[in-house]
């Protein structure tokens, strides 16, 4: 039955056969099958489909959400079984936002230190697709922002604050500065996250605040991106100061403070509120409050 589950999750997430098939590692066929049981076993109709996905029927969609609880809790006691018989081992996916990529090593090199035999698997998400990815079981755990946008019933850690600085090169416009005001800032040619990244939404609402900003000259949803660029000299951005301490300021680039008004964010770990926790998400959770206690 639970492999059957699986296999609901897995369309529902990839809304095509045969991509839910690829990524369960099993043929369209096999797949199909199993969904058919399902709906047999269960006596109703869980997907509207002819050839092809057409979503859940409503019955489908209440049996996705008992899939989840049930998935989850089937894993958890896997890790439990595993985790009571011998050294902490298996897999841990973490999504994290790009201005916090940066940051997961805090965490994961002093877990790898204590649990060699855990694997990692760091994802670049925006904030809101780390919420679906924990809620459709795909992530065990996520580095977002805690106070800024509704995060849902999950549970967090908080790790760090989030301050801002003009990154830019000391020839051009305000590299010359020892601070400067969000003001000053929207009035300079800017390389920018997109608008899905939530940090350009709340970068977005300070400029806007502090007068009528420029439209950014270049968007990506890459921080290397946007670093590539300032590099040449000839391009200016917005960073959270901890990715500019990661890089490492040389001549002629300079990380200079945003001040009036000076603005933070709690970036945090986001994770599955499910008791009892599977193993590797408690480890992950004990390290990240060494984390916040250490930075505190």
């Amino acid at each position: 039955m639970i492999d059957k589950l699986e296999f609901l999750l897995a369309v529902a997430r990839e809304r095509s056969f045969s991509r839910a098939a690829e990524s369960c590692g099993v043929t369209q066929p096999t797949l199909s099958s199993g969904i058919k049981q399902l709906e047999e076993t269960l006596g109703v109709l869980l997907i509207n489909r002819s050839s092809r996905f057409h979503g859940l029927t409503a019955e489908g969609e209440r049996v996705l959400e008992w899939a989840k609880r049930i998935v989850g809790d089937a894993r958890a006691m896997r890790q439990d079984v595993r985790a009571s018989k011998t050294a902490l081992t298996g897999h841990l996916t973490i999504a994290a936002v790009p201005t916090a990529l940066g940051m997961v090593a805090t965490l994961t090199t002093p877990f790898r230190a204590k649990h060699p035999g855990v694997r990692f698997t760091i994802l670049s998400h925006t904030s809101r697709e780390i919420l679906t990815m924990l809620d459709d079981l795909q992530i065990d755990a996520g580095l977002t922002y805690l106070d800024n946008e509704p995060l849902g019933q999950i549970r967090t850690a908080p790790l760090y604050y989030e301050r801002y600085r003009l990154l830019t090169s000391a020839h051009c416009p305000l590299g010359d500065r020892a601070s400067v005001t969000w003001a000053e800032v929207g009035a300079i040619p800017l390389c920018l996250l997109t608008p899905d990244m939530q940090n350009r939404r709340i970068i977005d609402r300070l400029l806007s605040t502090s007068g009528k900003p420029l439209a950014p000259m270049l968007e990506s949803n890459s921080t290397v991106v946007l670093f590539a660029h300032v590099r040449t000299g000839q391009w200016a951005s917005i960073v959270p100061e901890t990715f500019a301490e990661l890089l490492g300021m040389s001549e002629p680039l300079r990380s200079i403070p945003i001040i009036e008004p000076q603005e933070v964010h709690k970036i945090g770990l986001v994770l599955p509120r499910r008791e009892p926790m599977p193993p590797l998400t408690r480890a992950l959770l004990a390290e990240a409050n060494k984390l916040e206690l250490a930075q505190q």
